[in-house]
Order: C-alpha cells, then structure tokens, then sequence
C-alpha cells in the first residue's frame, strides 16, 4: 500500500549526501525492508519444507494461482513481485502515521525523493510510529496509527527479489487475499507524485474488479458465499463513512468561509461524530456479532476519515474508465496512464467527467 520504501531506497543517498534532516528515517525504513528481504524464500522451498504448515502450503498454492491470474487475465505485471513468501512473527509489516488539522480532512503530506509528496509516514516499528503521532498530537493535530498488511515498492524493488509474499495478510479470506494482490501489483502500473488520491483509488479500483473477475472465474461457491458477507458488509460501512465525510467536510466549508464561530464549529463536529457512531451501533447490530470496525469507530477522527478518502474516493471514476474502455485491462491502463500525465487540475476535471466526485475536502 505504501510506496514509502521506494523512498528509502531511491533517496538515502541522496538525503545522506544533503545532510537531510530525514536520514534517519529512511535508513529505518532501508533497515526494515531489508530484514524482510533476509527473511523471504521462494514458494517452491516453503513447499518443499517438511516443517511448513500444510494450510500454509495451500494458501501459497493458492496465491501462486492468484498471481498467475494477475498476469494472464488483469495484465498486471509479470515480474519478481509475490514468488516468495517471508514470516515477520508480527501482525502488520509497517504502521502509518496520519494527521490532520481538527477542522479539516486534509491530510499533512511528508515529502520525499522521487515519490514526491504523501498523506501518511510509514514505520516498521510500532512504537516510532506512536513516538510521531503524539508529537503531531502536542501540535494540535489530530492523528490516527494504523498497521499496514502490505506496501508496494512501485517495482523499482525487483531486481531484489520484488515485493514477497507475507504472514500479515497470506491466510486472508480468498476474495480478499486476491484483492491485496491486485492492489499491490496496480502500483507497479501505474504511480503519480504528489497524488495519494489518485494512486490509491486507482489500485482499489483494480482490487475491486480483479477480485471480483477471480473470484467469479476461479473462487469456489463457498468462497464466492463468504466474500458476499464480507464486502456487504463492508460496502454498509463505507457508505456510512462517506456520508458523515461529506456531512463533515460541509462544517469545515462553512467555517473556512468565516460564517461559523469556533465553538458552533466544535458543536458541529461533535454532533456528527455522535451521529456516526450511533449509525454504526445499529449497522453493527445487523451484523451477527461482527466486530470488526470496531478499533476504527473507536479512534475515528479527521484523519483516519481522510485517509479513507484517499483509498475509495475515486474509485467510482475509474470504475466508470475501466467501463468506457469495455472492460479491456490493456486500454484501461493506458487511459489511466494518459490521465496520469495530465496535470493535476486537469486530471481531476477529467475524473470528474467520468463520475462525480467528492465535494472540496472530502
């Protein structure tokens, strides 16, 4: 999901050579990535190994397949990337700090060598992360630290071995280990400075429609059944989220306009946080007893509400593209390609074109 080790690779010496004041930084992140290296082996010898789990063998049997369906069906990429698996003994292979001011839904950005410019800063470990979060804390910033299963190096990282395989998400539902895969691999097709927006919707989009192909194509009933549950779920969760985003983005307009004071400002807020919550309390109640937003409704705030936006809120548009070029994956990543060349005004008026988008600050 992140590209933040293109950084540490691509720009240490770089920032070694300016005296940046990020050195330390990326030479954690150089560090991480590379005991993950040390720690991945190709899937043939994690087969061939009598002491692997015999339902870990069938999920990299399984997303062996997954990848060569990427290939063959979604023309992502055929390179390096997802041939090998590593066992970090953790639960998420980075941490993401984000941060946004309390009345707003705009993320603060890191910027970088090469990537450009950023919405979240990742960590391999846990406590850096929360170490940056509570500084971002005493500037009056809202913050949220969230683990991430998976990240992309955009590619540059396959003369290495590529982006492997890992515990954090490998025994995922099928229809959701096929999505990871897809978004992963959508980043090595295509990646825009400066764009978070762009970049991660455009992977959504593609999680969204490969794994559906995979699973209408390859996933067996059970799995198919499974899925339903899972994403209905989960399509209920975000609608509610984009709407308390627009309800929220709406408050912040006003007070950007200087017609609310700030304390009606904090009232407005307040109220449609209350509101959020209890919707979610009575989703959930129609769920059966699953749980599984819970952690998010309990630290929802500006920031964690804006870095959702940036995975789905332009997902419709290019959904909308990949429907224009007839479903064919070759044509759709050329015009998402011709898009990403555009400056960004015009990028986004494009997009707009295909499928309304969020308002301003959503």
């Amino acid at each position: 999901m992140s590209p933040f080790l293109r950084v540490a690779i691509a720009g240490l010496c770089v920032a070694l050579l300016a005296g940046c004041a990020d050195t330390a930084y990326l030479l954690q992140s150089a560090r991480g990535h590379l005991q993950m290296l040390r720690a991945a082996r190709p899937i043939d010898a994690w087969l061939a190994d009598a002491e692997t789990p015999a339902d870990l063998k069938q999920r990299l049997v399984l997303a062996r397949q997954m990848r060569s369906f990427a290939v063959s069906e979604l023309r992502l990429p055929d390179n390096a990337s997802y041939h090998r698996y590593a066992d970090l003994h953790r639960r998420a292979v980075v941490w993401n700090v984000v941060a946004a001011p309390p009345y707003s839904l705009k993320l603060k950005t890191w910027c970088f060598p090469v990537t450009g410019c950023i919405g979240y800063r990742g960590y391999f470990d846990e406590a850096d992360a929360k170490t940056l979060a509570t500084q971002l804390d005493a500037e009056g910033l809202e913050t949220g630290v969230y683990g991430v299963p998976a990240y992309s190096t955009l590619g540059w990282m396959n003369w290495a071995g590529g982006d492997p395989l890992l515990n954090t998400f490998i025994r995922y539902p099928e229809g959701e280990l096929s999505r990871m895969l897809f978004h992963e691999l959508a980043h090595q097709v295509v990646y825009v400075q400066d764009d978070t927006p762009f970049n991660e919707s455009f992977a959504t989009a593609v999680e969204r429609l490969g794994g559906a192909r995979w699973l209408a194509e390859r996933g067996s009933e059970a799995a198919r059944r499974e899925y339903a549950e899972f994403d209905g779920r989960r399509r209920q969760f975000r609608a509610l989220m984009l709407a308390t985003r627009q309800r929220l983005a709406a408050i912040y307009k006003e007070n950007d306009a200087k017609t609310q004071t700030v304390p009606a400002q904090a009232a407005l807020k307040n109220e449609a946080m209350v509101q959020f919550r209890a919707d979610y309390a009575a989703l959930k109640a129609s769920w059966h007893g699953f749980a599984g937003y819970d952690g998010f409704v309990q630290r929802a705030n500006n920031a964690m509400f804006g870095v959702q936006a940036a995975y789905d809120g332009l997902v419709p548009a290019f959904e909308a593209l990949f429907a224009r070029e007839g479903g064919d994956w070759p044509k759709f990543y050329d015009a998402v390609k011709r898009l990403a060349a555009l400056p960004k005004a015009e990028r986004t008026r494009a997009l707009q074109q295909l499928s309304p988008l969020e308002p301003p600050g959503a």
